[in-house]
Order: C-alpha cells, then structure tokens, then sequence
C-alpha cells in the first residue's frame, strides 16, 4: 500500500509534530499521505471532521491517538472499508497495535505490503419499533442514569426470556470490547476475531447473575422493567461510552450484529495473548 490518510487526536500530538514526522517519512518512501486533522484542540469532535476529504483510493488511514481515538474513526469510516492502524500515544491501548517506538518499522511493512488484515464485528442499538439507532465497535451499555437506584432489567435473546437483572445495568460487548468496560466489570477476555457477543451485568445485585457468552448473530433485547410503584424509573443507553438515549419503564432496547465490519492492519507477529500479556504486564 501506498496511500494512506492520518488523523490525530490534538490532544495528544496538539503541535502535530508526529503526524507530520510520519507523513513526511511516507512521502520519502514514495508514498502519499493526507494529515486530516481539523479538529479543535479544546474540544475532540470527530463528528465535524470532513470525511469526504478521504480519497476512495485509500488504502490506510493511521489513527494518532488511544482506543478512544480509534473507537471513533472507525465508527465514522466503517462504510468506506478502508483498514485501519492505530499509533497509541495514550496509555493503555489495546486496539492500537503500534506506539512511538515500533511505527516507523511498521509503516515499512505497510508500504511493502507485509501486513494481515483483522476483520471485526461491530453491534448496533436501536430502541424497539424504531429505525435510527447507533453503531459500536466496543460495547452498548445500559446503566443507571446516575441516581442510586437499582436498575431492573429484563433481557430477552431471539424472543426468549433470558433473566432479569437487578444492578447497575449490563455491558453488551464485542469480542474487541471484551478488554474494556467489560473486562473492568468483571466479564470475560475474547480473542478479537471470535464471532460472539458478551452480556456482562454491572454490580449485580443477585448473587447468581453472571455472564454470559452468546452467538454473534444472536438478537438481544434489554427491557427496562419498574421497580417503583409509580413507574418512574429511567436507564441510559451509551455506544462506545458515548450518551445515545434514555429509556422508561417498559421500553425496550435492541442489541444487534451490525451490517458493515470494520477492518484492522496488523504488522506485528505478537499474538492476541502476547499483546495481552504485555499490555497488563
């Protein structure tokens, strides 16, 4: 490959100093590169950069930034089927493969087309009987709206009453998510490529509740049931962390395979549970 497009968290190259670094390093390489950073530096918007400057012959964008960075991108860019890279100048970043020490060796083998494409599945949220909804990469959660309240939720699979939870909410991940908010509540680690979903509660209140592991294709509906004499209870839904709705007792909210698949490079050799046992050290 040679053509790629970099966009750049401000926050965390907010002189641009690496971006350029890396587009200057492509071009003497022979390749051509676009820095697409047009964001305010104060407040990361990535809904106001102009994705239509992306040419339809690009074959990578580069993603400066953590998994936050990436998530966001990728939900943006997901119809265009280009693959993405991303450079971790944050902390943990387990979606970003490469770091300050290892992206120029990468971007080698990019250009020289030593590199694998990892395909994964994304989700999709909508409330029942409607059509807008909301794409994730990592997980659609259903939580308390900040009250402290106990949240009780009954959670349906393909029409089948599956349990209800009484708690904080419950994670609805993807094999990618599983190491975020998921993984942090208690749920279990899935390689990356795997094709299921996770339903993981957050501060169960029953001590039977657990996990549980379902199909990729699998249908997931969480309805928000009252636990109040005068009904008044309320959720939030958020996708990739983001606030997306807010539900009242008897709503129901859908959790579903999404059509478009995102696709991720991969340079390094390291396995899933290499990069695991590195990152968590």
């Amino acid at each position: 490959m040679k053509k790629f497009v970099i966009v750049t968290n401000l926050h965390k190259d907010p002189e641009l100093k690496i971006s350029n670094q890396i587009a200057e390093y492509i071009k003497v390489k022979g390749g051509t590169a676009i820095n697409l950073s047009q964001f305010s530096p104060d407040v990361v918007r990535f809904e106001d950069l102009d994705y239509t400057k992306i040419p339809e012959d690009t074959e990578c964008i580069i993603v400066l930034g953590g998994d936050g960075t990436m998530i966001r991108v990728v939900r943006r860019t997901r119809m265009m089927d280009i693959p993405v890279i991303g450079v971790n100048l944050g902390t943990l970043g387990y979606l970003c493969e490469l770091d300050r020490e290892n992206m120029y060796q990468a971007i080698d083998k990019l250009l020289e087309d030593q590199y694998i494409v990892e395909e994964r599945l994304m989700i999709k949220g909508y409330r029942k009987n409607e059509v807008k909804g909301r794409t994730a990469l990592n997980d659609i959660v259903v939580h308390s709206t900040g009250v402290l309240a106990i949240l009780r939720l009954n959670v349906y699979v393909n029409g089948q009453f599956l349990a209800t939870y009484d708690g904080d909410g419950v994670i609805i991940s993807t094999p990618t998510g599983s190491t975020g908010y998921n993984l942090s509540a208690g749920g279990p680690i899935i390689e990356p490529g795997a094709n299921v979903l996770t339903l993981t509660p957050i501060n169960a209140h029953n001590l039977n509740s657990k996990g549980i592991i379902l199909r990729g294709d699998d249908v997931i509906e969480v309805e928000l049931a009252p636990r109040r004499s005068n009904k008044d209870d309320s959720a939030h839904v958020s996708c990739d962390g983001d606030y997306f709705a807010t539900l009242k007792a008897g709503d129901r909210f859908v959790i579903e395979r999404a059509v478009h698949t995102i696709h991720i490079c991969k340079v390094n050799k390291q396995s899933f549970l290499e990069t695991m046992r590195r990152k968590m050290k």
